[in-house]
């Protein structure tokens, strides 16, 4: 069992937790991931590494409530145990002293580009972060984005905090600056946006490398359910990534891929929430 060490609440459906599991933080590197499962019965959810104290023994995981299981786990409180923490999967970022990088996270996407922006600035590199979310309410992180980057910036959509524009529009003008001469860029947030960043860095020839949350079971590459297409054929996420070269996604195959259990996953929800009212009704001695 594992139990929850810290718990912070970042908005209204964006978790924070600090997991005691010190067989995953002593080899945890950036870009990474970890499989978690909150009991014998729940559902196995790949959530990518925030951050890791190998002196501590704990991964920081961080994740947006959008379904069954994502809820289940945010309702768990400090002293809470969940059943498998399984990790650290995935190959790590490849990192080195590359020049000047550009390091993009969309929404909880920031979490995972945090340890990746850090670990490049350790290696050398001029690091530029752009960070992005609809509102500033779902915004979070700026202040540790801001210690590992030489320049922040934040947009929001709808302009409540930072720069109003989606977090394309910075980039293009950074592709665009010869001063700055950007090296390579990576971005990690929902599918779409990390679609239209490959689309924007592509006529620039600049090698951009996102990593991919797709549907996953067992993370071994054994079921499947994480095949990702690419240029050069099929590929799996769990065990030939998290990272690919953006340029290569077949990104509307990956799209169509992620709504495959929506209709599953509304019932599962449908099905939760009902058992949930009825243990409540239970507790009140209701019939």
């Amino acid at each position: 069992m594992y139990r929850i060490m810290k718990k912070e609440v970042l908005s209204d459906v964006v978790k924070l937790m600090e997991i005691e599991a010190p067989h995953v933080a002593r080899k945890a590197q950036a870009g990474q991931f970890v499989i978690v499962r909150i009991d014998e019965f729940g559902e196995r959810i790949p959530l990518t590494i925030a951050d890791f104290n190998r002196e501590a023994g704990t991964i920081t995981i961080i994740f947006q409530e959008l379904g069954k299981s994502t809820i289940q786990l945010g309702k768990l409180n400090v002293g809470d145990t969940i059943s498998s923490f399984a990790g650290p999967l995935g190959h790590p970022t490849e990192v080195k002293n590359y020049g000047t990088v550009v390091c993009m996270g969309g929404g909880v996407g920031v979490a995972p580009i945090y340890p990746i922006a850090r670990a490049l600035k350790e290696a050398g590199n001029t690091v530029i972060s752009i960070i992005g979310a609809r509102n500033k309410e779902l915004l979070f992180w700026e202040e540790k984005m801001r210690a590992v980057s030489d320049e922040l910036v934040v947009c929001t959509d709808d302009g409540s905090h930072g720069r109003k524009s989606l977090v394309t529009e910075p980039l293009k003008e950074l592709l665009e600056n010869r001063d700055k001469k950007v090296s390579h860029v990576w971005a990690i947030g929902p599918a779409v946006m990390m679609k239209f960043v490959t689309l924007t860095t592509k006529p620039y020839d600049v090698p951009t490398t996102v990593s991919l949350n797709t549907i996953m079971i067992d993370g071994t590459g054994m079921c499947g359910g994480c095949r990702v297409l690419l240029e050069d054929g099929a590929q799996f996420v769990c065990v030939d990534g998290p990272e690919f070269n953006g340029h290569k996604v077949n990104w509307d195959s990956l799209l169509s891929r992620l709504s495959f259990y929506k209709d599953e996953e509304k019932k599962a929800m449908e099905h939760y929430a009902h058992k949930c009212r009825l243990e409540s009704a239970a507790a009140k001695g209701e019939k």
